[in-house]
């Protein structure tokens, strides 16, 4: 199926936002160090311009590989703010990075936190006030976009329920367009069936269609489109995908082509670096802080039981790939291969000692050096044994899909008692469900959330033995 898409005139309204947008963002980055020189008495020379310049390269470059400079109508300021947050943290940890080999550009590190507050608030108070100065103009009727709905898909009633809730983002909703007429509820009004929407179309009444019928209905989606080829309306697809437990709602262009990803990763670009500083910093000032611990658990395992201190074994890590875990050895046995049975209450192969390191979760400290170098994150789904993934993955739909992130000391599942054995197939289910919702939702925010609530809630655990 063929969607033509009628992108001129929204394009250039983008654009002319776009250039607002980049125009104060240049003005906020150097005024910011500006207002930050003057105040620290420092006089602003060729070495701040310099470090502004850098800045603001590293700032666009980044902008341009998260997509940021686009049209943010119809997305929550929230989105936005967030975004530009995060590329100006990246931008300037960056030129921090780069400004510190070079002695005659250095710049305090004080200098650098009151420009990234300084900063961060210019972009909240001038992205408001954007928006805001947008919403007013289209409010007059300036800019504005007739829209309609054909099909009464969940998520097209939804789309036009926030425009109807959010006028300030100039769309004016004409109705839903379907064969069977639906009631007038939420100030949504049936507007008529799929010949009236020709014909208001080609009359001129209707700007933007967006289609939300089933994937059933493929060959009146194809009519419709073909009889809209003869109007001037961009039309728009609501994939009818949102009744699989997808893990992304985003959309994608690849060479021209739209695709809406089903099964992926909410860490790719920006969001993987991010990930990454993350584990870097919270593995390495927890290692600094455990390192006596660390030494006094191996000596007391080398001595209360024979075998080695370390258990090595091997779990699947991001994307299914396989990966050596570290713990601190627990049991009498070493069980690493086909067959592995799961940690039951009073099992005879855990040590003394070893049942108050799994009580307490010790035995997983060695863990963050697995984080440390990469293999690992402090926060995700829990890995399992292998042999314990080549049961479940046929039983648990969407189990294998908890591998599209790394695997984690701690997660989502563990605070919320899923923990443990998993003796029966709905505990592990209620393990993956969780796991998902997080990899759904991921923050920076639910990471220090979860790493908090992991103190009181994932370290002791009645189901930990």
């Amino acid at each position: 199926m063929t969607i033509l898409h009628h992108r001129t005139r929204s394009n250039a309204n983008a654009s002319l936002i776009s250039m607002v947008q980049r125009f104060s963002d240049i003005s906020i980055i150097f005024l910011g160090l500006y207002v930050v020189a003057y105040f620290n008495d420092r006089q602003f020379d060729y070495k701040h311009v310099l470090i502004a310049l850098v800045v603001l390269v590293v700032f666009q470059m980044i902008g341009g590989m998260t997509d940021f400079y686009r049209s943010w109508r119809g997305v929550k300021s929230s989105a936005e703010l967030i975004l530009i947050s995060k590329n100006w943290t990246l931008s300037l940890l960056l030129t921090l990075g780069l400004s510190s080999l070079i002695s005659d550009f250095d710049l305090s590190f004080k200098i650098f936190i009151q420009w990234y507050l300084v900063v961060v608030a210019g972009f909240l108070v001038c992205r408001m006030a954007i928006r805001i100065g947008s919403g007013m103009l289209r409010k007059m009727g300036y800019n504005t976009r007739n829209v309609a709905v054909v099909g009464t898909m969940p998520a097209g009633i939804n789309l036009i329920s926030s425009f109807l809730e959010e006028p300030w983002m100039g769309f004016v909703v004409a109705g839903v367009y379907d064969e069977q007429p639906i009631e007038n509820t939420n100030g949504i009004k049936y507007a008529g069936n799929f010949d009236k929407l020709i014909e208001d179309a080609r009359e001129g009444k209707l700007d933007r269609i967006y289609i939300a019928m089933s994937m059933k209905d493929e060959s009146k989606i194809k009519d419709i489109v073909k009889r809209l080829t003869d109007t001037t309306c961009s039309v728009l697809l609501i994939p009818d995908v949102f009744t699989f437990n997808i893990l992304q709602s985003r959309t994608e262009e690849i060479n021209g082509v739209p695709v809406v990803p089903l099964f992926d990763t909410p860490l790719n670009g920006i969001n993987m670096v991010f990930k990454r500083l993350e584990d870097i910093i919270v593995s390495s000032i927890i290692l600094l802080f455990i390192s006596l611990p660390l030494i006094v658990i191996a000596c007391a395992v080398k001595m209360s039981s024979p075998g080695p201190v370390i258990f090595r074994q091997i779990r699947y890590g991001m994307d299914g790939k396989p990966i050596m875990v570290w713990k601190f050895r627990t049991m009498s046995v070493m069980e690493n291969g086909a067959k592995v049975t799961q940690a039951k209450q009073n099992d005879p192969r855990v040590t003394k000692l070893g049942k108050f390191l799994r009580n307490t979760s010790l035995d997983e400290l060695p863990q963050f050096f697995n984080v440390l170098f990469g293999q690992m994150s402090v926060v995700g789904p829990r890995p399992h044994a292998v042999a314990h993934n080549e049961q479940y993955r046929s039983l648990i739909e969407g189990y294998m899909l908890r591998h599209k992130v790394k695997p984690g000391i701690t997660g989502l599942a563990q605070i919320n008692g899923f923990r443990g054995e998993t003796d029966t197939l709905d505990k592990m289910q209620k393990r993956v469900d969780f796991d998902l919702i997080y990899i759904r939702g991921w923050s920076i925010w639910l990471d220090l959330k979860i790493i908090f609530l992991t103190f009181f809630k994932g370290f002791v655990n009645k189901a930990a033995y």
